[in-house]
Protein backbone atom coordinates (compact mmCIF):
# COMPACT_ATOMS: atom_id res chain seq x y z
CA UNK A 1 0.00 0.00 0.00
CA UNK A 2 1.49 3.29 -1.24
CA UNK A 3 1.50 5.79 1.20
CA UNK A 4 1.28 9.59 0.88
CA UNK A 5 4.20 12.32 1.41
CA UNK A 6 5.17 12.60 4.43
CA UNK A 7 4.95 15.95 6.64
CA UNK A 8 7.32 16.06 9.85
CA UNK A 9 7.96 18.43 12.11
CA UNK A 10 11.08 20.47 11.92
CA UNK A 11 13.92 19.15 13.57
CA UNK A 12 17.72 19.25 13.21
CA UNK A 13 19.08 15.80 15.37
CA UNK A 14 22.12 18.14 17.25
CA UNK A 15 23.09 21.25 18.86
CA UNK A 16 24.51 23.58 17.08
CA UNK A 17 25.43 27.38 17.19
CA UNK A 18 23.29 30.01 15.34
CA UNK A 19 24.83 31.69 12.44
CA UNK A 20 22.14 34.16 11.45
CA UNK A 21 19.28 35.71 12.48
CA UNK A 22 17.06 38.17 10.66
CA UNK A 23 14.26 38.53 7.89
CA UNK A 24 12.10 35.91 9.93
CA UNK A 25 14.07 33.07 10.41
CA UNK A 26 17.27 31.58 11.48
CA UNK A 27 21.06 30.01 9.66
CA UNK A 28 22.68 27.15 11.20
CA UNK A 29 24.32 23.92 10.70
CA UNK A 30 24.64 25.01 6.77
CA UNK A 31 20.61 25.09 6.67
CA UNK A 32 18.16 27.92 7.04
CA UNK A 33 14.59 27.93 8.78
CA UNK A 34 11.80 29.96 8.45
CA UNK A 35 10.01 30.87 11.98
CA UNK A 36 10.86 30.64 15.40
CA UNK A 37 12.90 27.79 17.01
CA UNK A 38 13.01 25.98 20.08
CA UNK A 39 16.89 24.93 20.51
CA UNK A 40 17.27 21.87 23.35
CA UNK A 41 19.74 19.24 24.25
CA UNK A 42 17.44 16.93 22.05
CA UNK A 43 18.12 19.05 18.68
CA UNK A 44 16.73 22.05 17.04
CA UNK A 45 12.58 22.30 15.98
CA UNK A 46 10.50 24.53 14.89
CA UNK A 47 8.49 26.01 16.60
CA UNK A 48 4.88 27.59 16.24
CA UNK A 49 5.34 31.20 17.96
CA UNK A 50 5.18 34.34 17.17
CA UNK A 51 6.44 37.66 18.50
CA UNK A 52 3.69 39.17 20.89
CA UNK A 53 2.64 35.59 21.39
CA UNK A 54 1.66 34.76 24.81
CA UNK A 55 4.48 32.96 26.60
CA UNK A 56 2.49 30.01 28.28
CA UNK A 57 3.77 26.23 29.41
CA UNK A 58 1.83 24.47 26.67
CA UNK A 59 4.05 26.79 24.00
CA UNK A 60 7.39 25.65 26.29
CA UNK A 61 6.10 21.80 26.86
CA UNK A 62 9.06 20.49 25.16
CA UNK A 63 11.39 22.50 27.25
CA UNK A 64 9.29 21.40 30.02
CA UNK A 65 9.60 17.35 28.98
CA UNK A 66 13.53 17.72 28.94
CA UNK A 67 14.19 19.65 31.97
CA UNK A 68 16.50 17.23 33.56
CA UNK A 69 19.44 17.88 30.93
CA UNK A 70 18.74 22.03 31.07
CA UNK A 71 20.01 24.19 33.24
CA UNK A 72 19.66 27.48 31.85
CA UNK A 73 16.64 28.87 29.02
CA UNK A 74 17.25 31.76 27.19
CA UNK A 75 13.82 33.64 26.10
CA UNK A 76 14.61 35.64 22.88
CA UNK A 77 11.06 37.64 22.74
CA UNK A 78 11.57 39.04 19.58
CA UNK A 79 12.84 42.65 18.41
CA UNK A 80 12.61 44.01 22.13
CA UNK A 81 12.13 42.46 26.13
CA UNK A 82 9.29 40.45 27.06
CA UNK A 83 8.94 39.60 30.86
CA UNK A 84 8.21 36.07 31.28
CA UNK A 85 4.92 35.38 32.84
CA UNK A 86 5.24 34.25 36.61
CA UNK A 87 3.34 31.16 36.03
CA UNK A 88 5.89 30.00 33.47
CA UNK A 89 8.76 31.18 35.20
CA UNK A 90 7.67 29.30 38.12
CA UNK A 91 7.08 25.95 36.17
CA UNK A 92 10.83 26.33 35.06
CA UNK A 93 11.79 26.94 38.12
CA UNK A 94 10.21 23.86 39.91
CA UNK A 95 12.02 21.93 37.15
CA UNK A 96 15.40 23.36 38.40
CA UNK A 97 15.67 25.74 35.02
CA UNK A 98 16.88 29.30 35.33
CA UNK A 99 15.20 31.47 32.75
CA UNK A 100 16.34 34.37 31.48
CA UNK A 101 14.06 37.03 29.03
CA UNK A 102 15.98 39.03 26.69
CA UNK A 103 15.58 40.38 22.67
CA UNK A 104 16.22 37.43 20.31
CA UNK A 105 19.60 38.78 18.72
CA UNK A 106 20.50 38.96 22.66
CA UNK A 107 19.71 35.47 23.19
CA UNK A 108 21.33 34.33 19.86
CA UNK A 109 24.57 35.99 21.03
CA UNK A 110 24.47 34.20 24.47
CA UNK A 111 23.18 31.14 23.20
CA UNK A 112 26.38 30.68 20.74
CA UNK A 113 28.86 31.59 23.66
CA UNK A 114 27.14 29.02 26.60
CA UNK A 115 26.89 26.32 23.95
CA UNK A 116 30.85 26.87 22.59
CA UNK A 117 31.20 26.36 26.69
CA UNK A 118 29.09 23.47 26.77
CA UNK A 119 26.50 24.84 29.35
CA UNK A 120 23.40 22.90 29.77
CA UNK A 121 21.64 25.58 28.13
CA UNK A 122 18.61 25.94 26.02
CA UNK A 123 16.91 28.81 23.71
CA UNK A 124 13.61 29.53 23.09
CA UNK A 125 13.72 32.08 19.92
CA UNK A 126 10.76 33.99 18.29
CA UNK A 127 11.98 34.79 14.86
CA UNK A 128 12.56 38.47 14.20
Amino acid sequence: MAKGIEIREAHFPGRAPIDAYGNGGFRFADMSHRGSLLCLPSGIYGWDMKEGDPLTAEAFSKVLAESGEIEVLLVGSGQNLKPIPADLKAALKARGIASDPMSTGAAVRTFNIMLAESRAVAAALIAV
